[in-house]
């Protein structure tokens, strides 16, 4: 017994299995996080071997049984082929991804935060945002969307303008954060900040971390 649907969302994970598929992991805005195989996705030609790569966003048709999920085809909104093209820029899409295949579920309602990811690649594309803004933009806005913001921390002074960015980013909805620029030593606190709240949050090393330290 199976049962077919439709989901929106965004690929965050994609390797091979067996000779000629992939399994995926897809953000969904219906279901969450879910785990499927595309069949034949390595095959040319194949109607679903462009959407079975880690950024792309779109809507997904699955096929449903007690065993596995299978992607059926794939109507793609956004490839983020610029993103593609930029080896540093990259790099910050597979961090945002691997964190959110840390954070999120299935069945969870991850809305918000299937909407800061799409914002997020879409800025890695802009050339008016600093890759390292929006890391720091991520990291802090994925923390206070999972609930756990504990608001500046304790013992440290920062600049004016440090503190409104964080007030702004608590208040501000996902698909509106990337709006402004910062100045470097704003800068500068926020990526600290974030530092400080991704250890203090999840306590976790992110494997793509490894690769973006070596960038600088």
């Amino acid at each position: 017994m199976s049962s077919v649907s439709e989901v929106t969302g965004m690929v965050l994970k994609s390797v091979p299995a067996g000779e000629y598929d992939r399994r995926i992991e897809i953000l969904t805005k219906e279901r969450g996080r879910i785990s499927g195989f595309a069949r034949g996705a390595r095959k040319p030609g194949s109607p679903v071997m462009a959407a079975a790569s880690p950024f792309v966003f779109g809507t997904f048709k699955i096929d449903e049984s007690r065993s596995a999920v299978r992607i059926l085809e794939a109507r793609v909104d956004n490839f983020f082929e610029k993103l593609r093209l930029d080896p540093a820029a990259a790099c910050y899409g597979s961090y945002f991804m691997e964190i959110l295949m840390y954070v999120t579920r299935e069945n969870n309602d991850d809305t918000p935060l299937l909407l800061l990811a799409y914002q997020s690649l879409r800025a890695l594309e802009s050339d008016a945002f600093d890759n390292r803004l929006v890391r720091a933009v991520f990291e802090i806005k994925s923390v206070m969307l999972e609930g756990e913001y504990p608001g500046p921390q304790r013992g440290i002074r920062y600049l004016d303008a440090t503190l409104y960015t964080l007030d702004y980013l608590y208040r501000t909805p996902p698909a509106r954060v990337y709006s402004f620029t910062v100045k470097q030593e704003v800068l500068s606190e926020l990526e600290a900040y974030a530092r400080w709240l991704c250890a203090r949050t999840w306590n976790h090393r992110f494997q793509s971390l490894d690769i973006l330290e070596v960038l600088g």
